[in-house]
């Protein structure tokens, strides 16, 4: 066990967490925090312990307090003023801290983590690789890449500790290990359902030269380093995106476009994702779409106001002898629009698009692999710090 070793006084500060979780919640447990509205219930409760992220309505999400571009300056990238390495983003988050990598290479970000990151934990690609092949080939990509997941825990260490009777106080040991191991291996798990989906089953062995966001490209076989760069990109912005969210939410027990739920000014992730299609693409007829869009909707969304769907309008505009548009409008509300601005879903598909990765159903699968790191970083989090399991009290609408 190398990271957050009791022996290593520059990763250990596990117990001093405790502590102060211990003392938070001695001296501050009985404060109230609010009140519970009918709304509050109606639109999902509010109240969760997570450390690695926190969406700002403003800033957008900060991973242990770094806004997207603080963390594109101080994160180890391949080339100066390059997109971060997926790996010293896992390292933020499960430290808290990015001075000690800030100088160093990507194999030492690796090393810091764990001996056997490096996609060091091989699984028996017999066995999880069969157990995907048992599905038909047009079984949606999510379908293959969960079952495939599901196929590696039968190596899992919690479930060998928690066999011999493991103190709870020991769990985040095993957790630590096979979440660095899932990490790893969902790579492969992912390539292995890209590639038998859409290139013939033709799959493509890992390159150790390679970093994390690099070789997952390498494996769906994207030999552009443009490329390489924009997986290093997705990777990291998509890996938390704190506590609340279904996908996050999901490892401690929305509809994209324009709009956020939280945020009231444009995603960051969005606006990075923006500015690496200026520098690799500014002339992609579809990054100019994008790109108009940008300038023409929220003003639009703003002057309409909350639409009512269930008025909404569809009529045919002629535009020439053979094609036609078509148009769906929907009346205006009273209600305004909290936030017109475009969300980090508004762009992913046009930069995917441009280095020729089309399969949109797929897309959910890269969400899955970068959503791993930060899943996975809270889970050891959650449980080196003893957090209960939730139980929240549900009502009727008696």
């Amino acid at each position: 066990m190398f990271f957050l070793s009791s022996t290593n006084e520059n990763f250990l500060y596990r117990n001093k967490e405790v502590d102060r979780l211990k003392k938070l919640k001695s001296e501050h447990g009985k404060v109230q925090l609010g009140n519970i509205t009918v709304d509050m219930v109606l639109g999902g409760m509010t109240g969760l312990l997570w450390e690695t992220s926190l969406l700002d309505p403003d800033e957008g999400i900060r991973f242990r307090g770094l806004s997207i571009p603080e963390c594109q300056k101080v994160l180890p990238a391949a080339e100066p003023g390059g997109e971060p390495f997926p790996e010293g983003l896992l390292w933020l988050l499960l430290t808290g801290k990015y001075e000690m990598v800030r100088a160093l290479q990507r194999f030492s970000v690796e090393r810091l983590l764990s001996p056997g990151f490096r996609f060091g934990c091989p699984f028996s690609a017999n066995h999880v690789y069969k157990t995907i092949d048992a599905l038909i080939v047009t079984a949606h990509p999510m379908t293959q890449f969960a079952t495939g997941v599901m196929a590696l825990q039968v190596q899992s260490e919690i479930q060998k500790a928690y066999e011999k009777g493991i103190h709870k106080s020991k769990l985040w040991e095993p957790t630590y290990e096979d979440s660095m191991s899932l990490i790893a291996q969902v790579l492969l798990v992912a390539a292995y359902v890209y590639r038998r989906m859409y290139k013939n089953g033709a799959t493509i062995s890992k390159d150790d030269s390679l970093d994390y966001g690099a070789n997952f490209a390498h494996m769906l076989g994207f030999s552009n380093p443009d490329m390489h760069e924009l997986m290093r990109l997705y990777v990291t912005i998509h890996s938390d995106h704190e506590g609340g969210n279904v996908s996050a939410h999901t490892g401690h027990l929305v509809v994209p476009g324009f709009g956020h739920g939280v945020l009231r000014k444009t995603d960051p992730r969005y606006t990075c994702q923006r500015e690496f299609a200026m520098k690799h693409l500014p002339e992609d007829p579809l990054f100019k779409l994008v790109s108009k869009l940008y300038d023409v909707v929220p003003p639009i969304l703003t002057e309409l106001g909350k639409v009512n769907l269930s008025s909404t309008l569809l009529f045919y505009l002629p535009v020439s002898h053979e094609t036609s548009i078509e148009s769906s409008y929907a009346l205006p509300s009273d209600e305004p629009v909290k936030n017109p601005w475009p969300n980090v879903d508004a762009h992913s598909g046009v930069l995917l698009n441009y280095y020729d990765l089309t399969e949109a159903r797929y897309y959910t699968v890269l969400f899955g692999v970068s959503r791993a790191l930060g899943i996975c970083s809270q889970l050891i989090w959650d449980r080196a710090l003893g957090l209960p399991q939730e139980k929240p009290k549900s009502v009727t609408m008696e």
